[in-house]
């Protein structure tokens, strides 16, 4: 099976859109995390989950000897493990609202890591996966395992008018269990919970004037045994849990953004990628990730804030462009500097005769992991240089979604063709049948990535894509005039895959700028 995906991911490169090529503030941990591994966990011994519904009994029959007769403790979650045989099924899962942990939440972690592949499952399939469901979860069709019945105070309404100190319970039962270490004051059961808050931050050397500024809407997730709670950031990195703890918590970065993408595939099938936070107390965990960071929590971090401030971009209030589709799945991919927009999971190369009779066997793949952007960062470890990726793979995400998957396909088509015919060149000469696809998409993706990147990073306009047969100057002479470039994508419709056509359909729209588009065509004319 790696053989196989090495295979899939060479031919993801082939599609591709190929483009080649500390300051210190009072409140920011610049230290924070440098040492931990974001490699696989290592787990250490098996622990006593104090949150099973027989330990909290015992608890509360320690501290509330004459009322524990009259309070029975009835599960209010249940620890499970799931077998999902595919991504689908993991999907299933997720669309029910479960949080899937891919190690078991009641053993000791020796490595800190990203990422648990369970040694009794074949490394091609999926891992077990953890999670915490309402004692009356009703289950799918997929194969799984109860762990423990549990109770969760905090999810049991009753809780709150039984005269009961539950915060005592609680740490009653990591002492009768033997984690009282685990706990912020380890020996004590009267202490406040507090809810975990702070602050993910990242620098960008040549933005902000060096000083960090919010990874914007990552989810940051945080648990001790079976409590978990999360919540996404805003827009300046600050985010708070809405539960409160007493125990020391595990925490974690998972790149699922509220803004509807995730960035996944670290050599396993997950839905979003995860980083590891470490250990930390109660009170929360702040970071701040440079370039000088873990290289695959810095790039997630910039693909992430890139595509959250491209998708902010697109309302009517500022471009005014249609969004990439919501679900989006972002590949990074760190033995590759090719990106592309393949938009595999919404439907596009599916149906694609050529890519079944190149790929084969391996077609199979695709459908597995369904990939919709890819972003290469092989040798890339500067923010400008991905952010100016993701912006130009993004450009494209709005293009499909108003071209739609049979334009996608025609152009896909055209990429792994001339490809395959000229040795390597991805872009071909412009001769080939079904260039204009190609010519209308790259000439858009290269215009908004450089005044994307202008925008961000002042200066002059960048002259991405100028050097190729292709001419994004054409939209970037238009942008000078005075043609916004909203109403340039409003004629990039499916009926636009030629110059010529981009040239009708602009006079078309714009009457009243009929010269100054001739004078650019007439410029840059075949």
């Amino acid at each position: 099976m790696g053989g196989k995906i090495r295979f899939v991911l060479s031919a993801l490169a082939i599609m591709s859109c190929s483009k080649e090529g500390m300051n210190s503030d009072s409140g920011y941990d610049f230290d924070y995390g440098r040492n931990l591994s974001h490699e696989q966990i290592v787990l250490g011994n098996r622990l006593e989950n104090p949150y099973k519904t027989e330990n909290i009994t015992k608890a509360l029959l320690a501290l509330y000897p004459t009322k524990a007769d009259r309070v029975e403790v009835e599960p209010t979650d249940l620890y499970v493990r799931f077998l999902p045989k595919d991504d689908a099924q993991c999907r299933i899962l997720e669309d029910m609202g479960l949080r899937l942990i891919d190690h078991p939440l009641d053993y000791d972690i020796l490595v800190e890591g990203d990422w648990y592949h369970d040694p009794e499952v074949p490394e091609e399939d999926v891992t077990w996966q953890y999670a915490v469901v309402p004692a009356d979860f009703k289950f799918p069709d997929i194969p799984y395992q109860l762990i423990h019945k549990c109770f969760i105070a905090e999810n049991n309404p009753e809780t709150k008018s039984d005269g009961i100190d539950w915060e005592a319970v609680e740490r009653q039962a990591y002492i009768i269990t033997g984690n009282q270490d685990r706990l912020a004051e380890p020996m004590s059961t009267k202490a406040a919970k507090v809810a975990p808050s702070g602050r993910i931050t990242i620098v960008d050397d040549k933005a902000n004037g060096g000083k960090p500024f919010g990874v914007a809407g990552v989810q940051v997730s945080c648990n001790s045994f079976v409590k978990f709670a999360s919540a996404y950031t805003d827009r300046d990195g600050y985010y708070t849990m809405p539960k409160q703890f007493s125990s020391n918590l595990r925490y974690r970065l998972i790149f699922d953004n509220e803004k509807g993408f995730s960035i996944g595939f670290n050599l396993i099938l997950v839905p979003a990628s995860v980083s590891t936070l470490g250990k930390s107390g109660p009170e929360g965990v702040s970071i701040t990730v440079t370039s000088e960071s873990e290289a695959k929590l810095f790039r997630r971090c910039v693909v992430n804030n890139a595509a959250y401030d491209y998708i902010s971009r697109c309302g009517e209030e500022d471009m005014d462009i249609a969004l990439p589709p919501k679900d989006l799945r972002i590949w990074l991919f760190h033995f590759m500097k090719a990106s592309s927009a393949v938009m595999v999971h919404h439907g596009a190369l599916l149906s694609v005769e050529l890519l079944q009779a190149f790929l084969g066997d391996y077609a199979s793949l695709l459908r597995y992991f369904m990939p919709d952007v890819t972003i290469g960062v092989k040798d890339t470890d500067t923010y400008s240089s991905i952010y100016s990726d993701v912006c130009h793979e993004l450009a494209h995400a709005s293009h499909f979604s108003q071209v739609g998957t049979e334009y996608w396909n025609k152009y896909i088509r055209y990429i792994v063709e001339t490809y395959l015919q000229t040795g390597g060149m991805t872009y071909g000469d412009g001769t080939a049948e079904g260039a204009g696809y190609c010519e209308i998409g790259e000439s858009w993706a290269y215009y908004l990535e450089s005044m994307m990147y202008k925008e961000r990073y002042g200066g002059s306009i960048p002259s991405f894509g100028t050097g190729y047969w292709f001419y994004p100057q054409i939209f970037r002479y238009l942008d000078e005039r005075g043609l916004t470039r909203s109403s340039i994508f409003s004629v990039l419709d499916e009926s636009v895959k030629s110059r010529e056509e981009l040239r009708t359909a602009l006079i078309g729209a714009f009457p009243e700028k009929r010269t100054i588009i001739e004078q650019v065509f007439g410029r840059y004319g075949n």
